[in-house]
């Protein structure tokens, strides 16, 4: 298993656009403990709040990691982020990093980790060799996250799952499926770096089977409705075979985000292509939810949002961040098997 140095000194580059930092958003969010500050290039118009520090300052204070805290589009590791992860290398941190690009493609990385005795972690990619899906109807519960678009609230839904689940004393474990939650978890696959043929088997790799009242609560990747992207949620989604599914969605968008030919769906129409496609490996899953990325939103504006919304897709409306997910969380313990 994957064992990371922490804490973490999270690495923002030249990032202009706040949707590329959910990496360095997610941990500050999700594992606030394990994170000392951040840091980035004179160019860069992103922050995430966090104390500004340089990788030799952050090293003299215990930071274990150097953590690309950018999740941009193609996950091509820019030439000009080098000289500041060559400075976090020669302050004695490994190096930790999601992006497609691997860090062990620059010679000049490799050789200043191995004289340093520091790691270069690839988080994105494995040597795991997977299976083709079987299809195999597993032990336990499962509910994954989906959405309309990319980076809008997949990740944060499922982890508000889990902890809601345990704090009501169900059993429940986040499975992660991308480079942020692997971080936060410890543990996972990122599936967007699966070949293709194999990302079923993979999802169905990452959830055992388990108790019946065990649920697992599996991190959504890409959107159904994505022009580039749509092939590893659908994998995703029917390896994962999900009991129940939560949408998420960001009201705030129009159209795929970089993509403005493609708009939207409607939320109705998104649960149902979303039922259709989970139907093929489990004729029982069902919506039990949406979760949405309110944070555009006045209270008063949310308030009717949910509201509205609720009595017309006859589902709970949530926000995680903005009074929880207990309302989805009660209809997952509906589910649950009482007796084992």
């Amino acid at each position: 298993m994957l064992t990371l140095k922490k804490p973490y000194l999270l690495y923002l580059g030249d990032a202009t656009i706040p949707t590329d930092a959910k990496t360095a958003c997610g941990l500050r969010d999700w594992c606030p403990n394990d994170v000392l500050g951040e840091w980035s290039l004179p160019a860069a118009t992103v922050s995430v709040g966090l104390t500004r520090i340089a990788p030799a300052a952050a090293a003299a204070r215990g930071a274990g990691s150097f953590v690309i805290g950018i999740a941009s589009v193609g996950g091509k590791l820019p030439d000009n982020w080098l000289p500041d992860i060559h400075a976090a290398i020669e302050a004695g941190m490994d190096i930790v990093s999601g992006m497609h690009t691997r860090l062990t493609s620059f010679p000049a990385l490799v050789q200043a980790a191995a004289a340093r005795g520091v790691q270069l972690h690839d988080v994105r990619h494995t040597d795991t060799r997977f299976p083709a899906a079987t299809g195999r109807k597993r032990m336990g519960k499962r509910v994954a996250t989906v959405g309309t678009d990319c980076a809008l609230g997949k990740k944060y839904t499922a982890l508000a799952l889990t902890r809601a689940l345990t704090a009501r004393g169900v059993r429940a474990t986040f499975r992660a499926t991308g480079q942020t939650g692997i971080m936060i978890a410890g543990e996972g696959i990122a599936i967007d770096a699966v070949v293709s043929d194999f990302v079923a088997g993979a999802a169905e790799t990452l959830s055992p089977d388990n108790a019946p009242n065990h649920w697992d609560v599996i991190e959504g990747q890409g959107s159904l409705f994505h022009p580039a992207y749509a092939g590893v949620t659908l994998g995703l989604l029917h390896g994962s075979q999900p009991d129940a599914f939560v949408l998420c969605h960001d009201p705030s968008r129009t159209h795929i985000e970089y993509f403005p030919g493609f708009p939207l769906p409607t939320l109705d129409d998104a649960i149902a292509q979303y039922t259709q496609a989970a139907h093929i490996t489990n004729a029982r899953a069902h919506c039990v939810g949406v979760s949405i990325n309110s944070s555009t939103m006045s209270d008063a504006a949310w308030a009717a949002y949910a509201r509205d919304h609720s009595r017309e897709l006859g589902l709970p409306v949530c926000d995680p961040l903005r009074g929880g997910v207990d309302a989805i969380v009660d209809r997952l313990i509906a589910l649950t098997p009482t007796s084992v």
